[in-house]
């Protein structure tokens, strides 16, 4: 009997399935590119994509997550990106490129998903172009018809991951946490 009351009482008190945060990390939406009306694009194209492709998302113990769908056959099946940068979904182009602006948001995911101690694999560095806030070493080459300019994630913890955005100003923040399920046996 003693062991259902504790399991009861843990549970009410809501200690189960709490999250535990293994890394966060915020961005400056306000110094993506040094051309104020580029780096407008660019924000507006980081935000469309967390639009589309919804603020959280999580990971199964040994899911893999891929940035869009264009994904290399190691990484299938995956929770994927649904975003595919073009105008027919809303993105815009400061003259460059269409969807100018989410390599950053890639490399930002890849930054805050290593210091979760989450494996990423980036088959093309972004170390051509510098990113604020993002040292070189995490950056990621996005470019939606390639599976090889895209960001994977894998999830090697025996528990499910949340990732989870979070904009407030020109802030946004990335809340990378474990969902450990808190078990008493009877």
């Amino acid at each position: 009997m003693l062991p259902y009351l504790i399991s009861v009482v843990i549970m009410a008190s809501g200690l189960a399935n709490q999250p535990q945060e293994l890394a966060s990390h915020s961005l400056s939406l306000k110094n993506r590119y040094a051309v104020a009306s580029v780096n407008e694009i660019f924000k507006y194209n980081i935000l469309r994509t967390l639009e589309i492709n919804g603020y959280e998302f999580e990971l199964k113990p040994g899911e893999q997550f891929a940035f869009h769908d264009q994904i290399l056959p190691e990484y299938a099946p995956s929770v994927v990106g649904k975003a595919h940068y073009n105008g027919a979904q809303g993105f815009k182009s400061d003259g460059y490129l269409m969807g100018d602006g989410v390599c950053h948001l890639a490399s930002f995911l890849n930054m805050v998903a290593l210091q979760a101690g989450l494996e990423t694999y980036v088959p093309k560095n972004h170390d051509f172009a510098a990113i604020p806030d993002v040292p070189k070493k995490y950056g990621v080459s996005i470019y939606s018809t390639s599976a090889t300019n895209n960001l994977y994630i894998t999830n090697t913890k025996p528990y499910s991951i949340k990732f989870k955005f979070s904009i407030e100003g020109d802030q946004l923040t990335l809340k990378i946490s474990e969902l450990s399920t808190l078990r008493v046996e009877n």
